[in-house]
């Protein structure tokens, strides 16, 4: 019995002895368990704030993207507005335009109608009168060119040499002397003094000029011989014989500036073919 109680007495002394550790570590858990869930949470409240900050920011993004495009469509409604009104201006230009365009074109039409009978009458006409207006005509005409060809006469023949030759005092009034065809014409340009060219048989050397008086000097180199012809009117007729011939040469000099003198050398048709046979 004895050994019995003190059996009982110690196994209640371990009991009681290590009961309080077990006590401590199970206080030391609950500790860091306590520790660990507030500090998650306190994790959560930190990302429980930036959810709401973000929220807040996307809230205020949203909402100044929609004011953004509430404008926008308020301004497309006035550009919608205002492009309607254009149109409907341009419509209606385009109606008074045809309207226009119809009476424009009822008109040529009309035009041509009348255009058309008078042509036709114009064309009776002339063919009843046909005959008598091409012979009245064509009597105009021959009258017409024969007043020309006298009038052409008259003012060649106002200016003639002391031989009787015919004088041109320009281009056009040397061309009417070479159809008439009694003699050669060859027309030459002196542009600077000294300066010599063979024209016909003849040599022309130009000295001098003067506008102011109307007056020039050539050499003239003829058969070996040298001819000098000072202080010579305009439209003054030169003379001189060449090749043997009994008819004279004449030069004429119609133009004339202080550097430059133009004219021509006329020679009978007998001289103008000794020359073109001596140039072959």
């Amino acid at each position: 019995m004895d050994e019995q109680a003190n059996h009982q007495e110690t196994t209640y002394q371990e009991t009681t002895e290590g009961s309080p550790r077990w006590m401590g570590v199970a206080v030391v858990a609950l500790a860091i368990l306590s520790l660990v869930g507030v500090g998650m949470a306190w994790n959560a409240g930190g990302h429980a704030r930036e959810a709401e900050q973000a929220l807040a920011a996307q809230s205020k993004t949203f909402q100044l993207t929609q004011d953004g495009i509430t404008q926008r469509m308020a301004q497309e409604e006035r550009n919608n507005s205002e492009l309607q009104s254009e149109m409907n201006l341009v419509g209606d230009k385009l109606k008074l335009t045809e309207g226009q365009l119809a009476t424009a074109r009822s008109q040529v039409k009309q035009s041509r109608a009348d255009y058309a009978k008078k042509l036709n009458d114009v064309q009776t006409t002339l063919a009843m009168k046909a005959n008598a207006d091409d012979v009245k005509a064509l009597g105009t005409d021959v009258n017409g060119v024969k007043t020309d060809l006298d009038s052409t006469k008259g003012s060649i023949e106002q200016l003639r040499g002391e031989h009787g030759e015919l004088i041109a005092r320009n281009h056009e009034e040397l061309e009417q002397l070479k159809r008439m065809g009694e003699r050669d014409y060859y027309e030459f340009t002196l542009s600077r003094k000294g300066q010599k060219e063979h024209v016909g048989l003849a040599q022309i050397e130009m000295r001098s000029a003067s506008a102011k008086k109307h007056q020039f000097t050539v050499a003239l180199y003829v058969d070996d011989m040298r001819l000098e012809k000072k202080n010579k009117a305009i439209n003054e007729p030169i003379y001189f014989y060449a090749g043997g011939s009994r008819q004279p040469m004449e030069l004429v000099v119609n133009q004339i500036s202080d550097k430059k003198i133009s004219g021509y050398l006329s020679a009978p048709k007998a001289i103008a073919a000794s020359a073109r046979e001596t140039a072959n």
